[in-house]
């Protein structure tokens, strides 16, 4: 538990200047008296014909200051005059004047016009006229200001020091002289934010891995005294949301280092050689910091194989900051106590000598979370969650097969916020299948437009998935239906999948058939098909030129593969086999296809009945179960039931 530190401030630090209290003192007193003190009126406008008709002529008028460069007349009123027009003035009648004023055109020529009408007044009605020239020395000044001005400050907006930039980019000169600098994040070993293992659930087998690593922070002798060298690297690999930044960050609060924090995007720039400059001061930071480590997250945005940017020479911004890295990374001292942690999901596309020993000496892999590892994530995003008594978290770690954390922990939050919105005062189990629901199909429309005919096309198309999927052995097992449209689909259906790590040509094929079910539905009971099997063909397709072309499991085709696992095939032109073999992939997958579709079809006319059923449900009720399948059709036969699977501990 950190302590408070006192407060060490010195006396009347933080207190402001006395004469900027003054100051203070003197604009709201001055805003006081302009906001309470009468206003003076200003001089009333008037046209020139009423002047030279009315005014002039009774003699009230004092003289006339005709501004020439302004070809304006100001007029000003003897006391007599004051008196006569008082009640032209809507606030404090000017003291000294000018009480009116009048515009002329450039054409206007002062001293004959008042000359004539001087002309034609008696004696007592005389007014002196006065010419003058008005020159506004503060605009002049302001307008030889202005451009000074402006250049002065745009060199302090510039070169201002850059106080936030992290990890020490900031002192010294500012602005495009630290364009140079590290982006890079610190968090020092007494940050509040600290993260350990303990927040790390799942992910057993790469804790391991890095539990070496700490060990090598917190007791570097232990291996150099044997003459053993500290790893320099080690590389994340996993899927996207599985939690490579959160341990890597576990790393850093169990080992109590620093921990410097950037992303690969933030080497490249526009400007040449920045890229190149902030590999630089990110090493050498990390130097000063030793022991530390430092985390590059996203490390495909700056270490992409050099021969795989498309249109870019060997000058390019990219591959100078890489080759950057590269130096530095196999520059760094072994035994300098600074460990380089990266991460990333296409560890397929990273330059090779990025991945040799010697830079990163070790790739953990960080994969999805199985069944119980699904279950310690659930606990821990569970925790600051208030549930209903008696809540079974082992039935959601088994409807989650395939979920990430980042996915667990967005179906954690979901079914908080669906609670409150219906305001429940304890998140229950229906609350949590919503959420699921919802992120994996998307959210109910209810309020959309579907005519009957297609509402009852809809019914036999999910009915014939359920129905296939529920006959074939291999098939995953279905777990739920639904005709009301989520998201971008009129219609979707849920299945728990075993979570096996090999296929069988059987378990492929049934899961096929089980995809084309919907399609073979239609057909069979409108004659005809339509749009909606979109998502199911391309699924079906792309498995089936799975299975010949990389898989091989074709007989014509035989044992090759022409599945590419570095990426390299990507940007070329041509194909790895002979248009010969294509064509024979094309018709082995072609085949796959259509078997799929004959064993959906029987699959169906044997279960016509059944079928038909199961669709006159949905139209009824529009969600149907794994149990109204088992009343309909009676237990699966060779295949796992899904309600067994949502029961047995240790089964998913």
């Amino acid at each position: 538990m950190s302590k408070t530190p006192k407060n060490t401030k010195k006396k009347g630090a933080g207190r402001a200047p006395l004469w900027l209290n003054w100051f203070y003192i003197l604009l709201i007193g001055g805003l006081v008296y302009m906001m309470f003190s009468p206003a003076s009126a200003g001089p009333v406008k008037k046209e020139w014909v009423d002047v030279k008709t009315q005014i002039l002529p009774e003699g009230y008028v004092d003289k006339i200051v005709y501004v020439r460069n302004q070809r304006r007349g100001e007029i000003y009123l003897n006391s007599a005059g004051v008196e006569r027009y008082k009640d032209q003035f809507t606030g404090k009648i000017p003291k000294s004047g000018p009480h009116f004023f009048f515009l002329v055109t450039e054409n206007f020529e002062a001293e004959n016009e008042f000359e004539a009408i001087r002309d034609t007044l008696p004696e007592g009605r005389q007014f002196r006229i006065v010419v003058d020239e008005h020159i506004n020395y503060w605009g002049k000044i302001l307008d030889w200001l202005l451009f000074p001005l402006l250049l002065i400050a745009m060199w302090l907006i510039m070169f201002r020091p850059m106080r936030n930039m992290g990890g020490g980019g900031g002192g010294g000169l500012g602005g495009v002289f630290n364009v140079g600098k590290s982006q890079a994040k610190m968090y020092d070993k007494s940050g509040a934010q600290k993260v350990t293992f303990k927040d790390v659930a799942g992910l057993e087998e790469a804790k391991v891995e890095v539990k070496e690593i700490v060990d090598f922070l917190k007791n570097p002798k232990k291996y150099t005294a044997l003459g053993g060298k500290i790893p320099k690297g080690a590389l994340l690999v996993g899927p996207p949301g599985t939690g490579k930044t959160l341990l890597a960050k576990a790393v850093a609060g169990e080992a109590n280092v620093p921990f410097f924090s950037i992303s690969g995007s933030d080497f490249v720039e526009m400007f040449v050689g920045v890229g190149a400059s902030r590999v630089r001061d990110l090493f050498r930071q990390a130097k000063e910091k030793a022991p530390c480590i430092v985390f590059i997250d996203e490390i495909d945005a700056v270490g992409r194989a050099r021969s795989k940017n498309a249109g870019f020479t060997s000058n390019d911004e990219r591959e100078n900051t890489l080759n950057q890295l590269l130096t530095e990374m196999d520059g760094f001292g072994s035994n300098s106590g600074a460990i380089i942690l990266a991460a990333t999901n296409r560890a397929d596309i990273l330059d090779r000598a990025l991945m040799r020993a010697g830079r990163f000496d070790r790739q953990i892999h960080v994969e999805l979370p199985e069944l119980k590892e699904r279950l310690d994530i659930f606990k821990v995003h569970l925790r600051g969650l208030k549930l209903e008594d008696g809540f079974q978290i082992d039935f959601l770690a088994k409807q989650t097969p395939g979920f990430s954390g980042a996915d667990i922990a967005n179906v954690c939050n979901e079914a908080a916020l669906i609670a409150a919105r219906h305001d429940k005062k304890a998140i229950d189990k229906q609350d949590f299948l919503d959420a699921i629901d919802r992120i994996v199909g998307g959210l109910e429309r209810k309020s959309k437009i579907i005519t009957p005919e297609e509402k009852k096309t809809i019914a036999h198309h999910e009915a014939g998935h359920a129905t296939v999927s529920w006959m074939l052995p291999h098939a995953n097992p279905l777990l739920k239906v639904t005709i009301i449209p989520r998201g971008q689909a009129l219609g979707a259906a849920w299945y728990l999948p075993e979570e096996r790590q090999l296929n069988t040509v059987d378990q492929i094929k049934d899961e096929m058939a089980a995809t084309i079910g919907g399609r073979v539905a239609e057909e069979l009971v409108n004659g005809v098909v339509s749009t909606g099997a979109l998502n199911d063909l391309e699924k079906l397709t792309r498995q089936a030129y799975a299975m010949v072309s990389y898989f091989g499991m074709s007989e014509k085709v035989g044992n090759v593969s022409f599945y590419d696992s570095t990426g390299r095939s990507e940007m070329s032109l041509t194909r790895p086999y002979s248009e010969k073999t294509a064509e024979v992939i094309d018709n082995e997958a072609r085949k796959l296809i259509d078997e799929a579709h004959e064993t959906a079809r029987r699959v169906l006319e044997e279960n016509r009945e059944g079928f038909e059923k199961l669709a006159q449900m949905l139209l009824e009720r529009e969600v149907i179960f794994s149990e109204d399948l088992e009343t309909i059709f009676g237990p699966r036969k060779g295949g796992k039931d899904p309600n067994k699977l949502l029961t047995d501990e240790g089964t998913a």
